[in-house]
This record gives structure tokens, sequence and C-alpha cells, in this order.
């Protein structure tokens, strides 16, 4: 990467303008030098004023976009509650995550219509902006069960579904389904054209998980994690994903969950265009190692590693940001990484028009950081948020 000077300026007409000139920015897959300005929240047209900030040494990327996570600093989304997830919402902030998808968890039903509700009521304004949630669960297979509770697995029904889509204000954007299971491939069918479906903790072999993306589903959830590996005689999930163009695949890069060369293996048979990044963190992300819960089962987190009593790797202790870093420093590219943590994301969430890439018209969510990859600022909506680095 080939640093340059970043200088940002403001003028204050009715909102803020800052003029961001010569700097190293994320553009298209690559970064160039290039000026950018902000009006208020967007990206604007080239504006000259006086300079007030100076930001050498440093790169622009397009805030990240977290399409599956669970929670962080000792809450969970699934605490169902206002408070939680502003907490969640300014940690990820804080954190060069702009943009959030938090993820539900197997649970009975008259808990998921609680948390739903709450989702569908949320109106919080601080840290990162709330697009919706991920539903994982219940709708998989007790084979891969994960962390998952199975106690609480139950049928795709499209009855249920469209009852917490109604409580959530239509929040729903993604849904994790194992296709193998009965009622799955009707509900892929009728829903697809509705939410992201994501083939995930499924026992399922080629075949099936062809099928499922031929009947519309679009993405695989957390490759390599509940799902079958990939033999030779028998490709399982991945490869079929690897023969359906159209679809993504999440990956989690936390140094856990993946082994460096998969991940490098992942990045050359799909390519950047098709690999989305998640954390998958848990409330322990941000804390210190002990023991936390997660969909209601008690979690061991020790470093970066989170498990079940059992020893069954439940979710992440990193959060997006850290996985951007571990995989760059096992010779994934810088380029690569911001495509699939703040891009790609954005695409599959179907917010792109207004987020995910630097262009005039967009929301200026936006993140500042060293050739080291130390967050040096962020910007949501244009505007500077605190807690990142104060002495900046």
């Amino acid at each position: 990467m080939n640093i340059s000077i970043l200088i940002i300026k403001y003028k204050i007409s009715g909102g803020v303008t800052m003029l961001i000139k010569g700097a190293n920015v994320y553009c298209d897959g690559k970064f160039i030098r290039k000026d950018i300005a902000v009006n208020g929240e967007i990206f604007t047209v080239y504006s000259n004023d006086d300079i007030v900030k100076d930001y050498s040494d440093a790169y622009i990327i397009p805030g990240l976009t977290d399409i599956h996570f669970h929670g962080a600093m000792g809450k969970d989304l699934c605490d169902g509650t206002k408070e939680s997830i502003e907490a969640i919402c300014e940690y990820e902030a804080q954190n060069g995550v702009t943009q959030v998808i938090p993820a539900t968890m197997t649970l009975a039903d008259e808990e998921l219509e609680r948390i739903f509700k709450a989702i569908g009521e949320y109106d919080g304004t601080k840290g990162a902006e709330f697009i919706g949630v991920h539903m994982e669960g219940p709708y998989i297979s007790k084979d891969k069960i994960g962390a998952q509770n199975p106690k609480y697995l139950a049928l795709p029904s499209l009855e249920h579904f469209d009852k917490y889509q109604k409580l959530s204000n239509n929040r729903i954007k993604k849904i994790t389904i194992a296709p193998e299971v009965d009622g799955a491939k009707e509900f892929i069918k009728e829903r697809a054209d509705e939410v992201v479906i994501s083939v995930g903790h499924t026992d399922c072999d080629y075949d099936t998980a062809l099928e499922a993306f031929d009947l519309g589903a679009r993405s695989v959830t957390h490759l390599f994690n509940a799902l079958n590996d990939i033999k030779h005689r028998s490709p399982g999930v991945c490869g079929a994903a690897f023969d359906s163009p159209e679809v993504m695949v999440e990956l989690i890069t936390d140094g856990v969950h993946i082994h460096p060369s998969v991940i490098r293996m992942i990045y050359a048979m799909f390519g950047d265009d098709r690999v989305i990044l998640i954390s998958d963190s848990m409330m322990a992300t941000g804390l210190s190692d002990g023991k936390y819960s997660l969909g209601g089962q008690d979690v061991y987190v020790k470093g970066k590693k989170a498990t079940l009593e059992s020893g069954t790797i439940a979710g992440s202790a990193s959060n997006l940001f850290d996985c951007i870093r571990y995989a760059y420093s096992i010779g994934v590219p810088f380029e690569s990484l911001v495509k699939s943590a703040a891009v790609n994301s954005a695409k599959e969430a179907g917010i792109y028009d207004k987020y995910g890439s630097i262009r005039v018209g967009k929301y200026a969510n936006f993140v500042v950081v060293d050739k080291d990859l130390n967050i040096i600022d962020v910007y949501i909506r244009g505007k500077k948020i605190g807690g990142v680095n104060e002495n900046n």
C-alpha cells in the first residue's frame, strides 16, 4: 500500500463540509489518490476551503458492515432490550463497523417473539447504524447444531417467520436454514425474494445444497463451520456454493474458526467478490476471559477462543476489524478484505445504494486507519464518533 497525506477541512454552513485532499482512498477494489468531500451526512462534490485537520500516513475505507454477530461488551441481541442493542452498536462503531446486522439464536417461540418485538421497536441513534437482523435458527439441523440449543429446534414455518418479520418491523434481512429439514425447500422457494436465505448449520450433501441455491438461497453461513467438510468425492455445501456463481460465502477469520491455509484457499477459490467477512462475535468480545452465555448456554472464553462446556466453538471473541487484521497477517491483501467486510456485505444486505463505498451521494460512513491497520478515526454520517482515539 502506498501511503500519502490525508487532509480534511471543515466549513460550517448548515452542516459540516470536509475536504479530504490527495488521500489514499479505497475505490473499486484498490487504493487511489483522490480528493473527496463530505457535506453534512453524505459524500459530495469537491469543494475548496481552509485546512483545519491533517491525517498523515493514513488510508480511508468505507465503514464496515457485519452481517453476522451476536453481541459484545457483555450484551447480546437476544437480551431483547434497547440498552443492549445500543451498547453493541456503540462498541461496533468504535471498532470500524458502521452498519450492523446482528443475529438471533435458536430459542423458544415466545422468546423469539419478545426479541423480534424489541428489534421492531428499536429506535436508538448511538453508534453503528442498526440495519436489521440475521435470523440464525431455529430452522437448522440437529446434526450440525454448533452452539445453538437443540431443545428449541423447529421446522421451517412460513406462518412463524411472517409473524417474526411483522414483529421486527420487517427488519429480518437474512435467515439461516438447513435445506434438508422438512419444509425447507418450500420455505426457500416462497421467501427467497423477501429475505436473503443462507444455507447453514446443515448436514446436507452437494446435491441438496445445489437444489437450495437453484430455489433461491444466495449465501452460506460461516463456511466450513457447522457444515460438512469438503471431500474429493463429496464436495458438500462448499462445492455447491463454488458451482453457483451467484452465491456468497460468509467467512470467520478470527484465527480460531478456520486454518490460515483454508482462508487463503477460500479467497483463491471464490475470489474476493464472493467472500463476506463476519465476526460471529458473542458478548465476551471487548471484555476479559471468563464465563459468559450465548443462546442461553454457558460459554467459556480464553483469549480469542469461546467454547461451550463440551468444547464446541461458540461464536468468536473478536470484532470484525480484528478479523481483518488477522487475515491480513496471514497474507490476504488488505484491498480484498475491505471488499469482503465493507462492499460485499453491504451489497448482500441490500444497502449498497447508500453504504459500502465512498461515492458522491452515499452516506459518509468511513474509517481512517494507519499503515499498521490501527483505527485512527471513525465517521458516521459525516460526524466523527467518540471513543476511538481520544488523543486525535
